[in-house]
């Protein structure tokens, strides 16, 4: 007698069961993955970037670009936080870096907000200030040449900020002071590069930087153009005071 072959529904329950628990097991690893390569992208841009930020001090006899945003001598040209695509893009290719960069997608993470063309920034201390400001970038410590950088491979231009960069990106050089959030881009740290042309990706260690970084209590009212959030002992904060000013201004305390 013939008998057809089928699966029981048990049978179909049980691989349905294997099927979701492999889903399971491999949708973090797949998130992992795409995080990771975008983190590789970002890193790339940066690097691009830096290269042309060094191109066009060669070709200016040492002279940078400045880390403003609109002025005519500065790496982009932007209208304001809430320009139009076009505007943007008119303001990108205005920018003195335009000539070194033609791929206007370097301008931007692959984690950036929508909407928003350029999501990087230049930190402070690379020209950030072209009059006596106190906090995040005080002129007389802003190099204006290439030349006045003694170690490259140590100091810092460009970070991962992650939204519209309507002024340098900076931290306090002589307290244990953030002067700008600091900003959780990948994982739990963001993106940087060097004067050098090298990018590297940089986790945080101190809780307390996440909980400013993401507005957790007690920093759910803090500015977030001027946080100026005092930090004694934080080794991501003297992590990155270093690689903006080349040195800590301070004696640091640890915990």
């Amino acid at each position: 007698m013939d008998k057809r072959k089928g699966f029981t529904l048990i049978e179909l329950l049980v691989v349905i069961a294997i099927i979701a628990l492999l889903m399971a097991l491999l949708m973090p690893v797949l998130r992992t993955a795409r995080e990771q390569g975008k983190r590789a992208v970002c890193l790339s841009n940066l690097k691009q970037l830096t290269i042309a930020w060094i191109m066009y001090a060669d070709d200016n006899e040492g002279k940078i670009c400045t880390a403003w945003v609109g002025r005519p001598d500065s790496w982009v040209r932007m209208a304001g936080r809430n320009a139009s695509e076009g505007d943007q893009i008119r303001a990108m290719k205005s920018g003195v870096l335009s000539p070194y960069v033609k791929n206007l997608g370097l301008y931007k993470c692959p984690t950036g907000i929508r909407g928003e063309s350029v999501t990087y920034s230049i930190v402070g201390s690379m020209w950030g200030s072209s009059t006596p400001v106190s906090g995040g970038h005080p002129e007389d410590l802003c190099i204006k040449n290439k030349e006045q950088i003694l170690r490259p491979g140590g100091r810092l231009v460009f970070v991962d900020e992650g939204k519209w960069p309507g002024s340098p990106w900076g931290v306090w050089h002589d307290k244990p002071m953030w002067w700008d959030i600091p900003t959780v881009r990948h994982s739990d740290g963001t993106n940087w590069s060097f004067a050098d042309g090298h990018s590297v990706y940089h986790k945080w260690t101190d809780r307390r930087t996440m909980d400013l970084a993401e507005g957790r209590p007690p920093y759910r009212h803090v500015n977030p153009d001027y946080a100026s959030v005092s930090h004694p002992g934080n080794v991501d904060l003297e992590w990155v005071q270093r690689g903006i000013w080349g040195t800590l201004d301070y004696l640091p305390r640890h915990r």
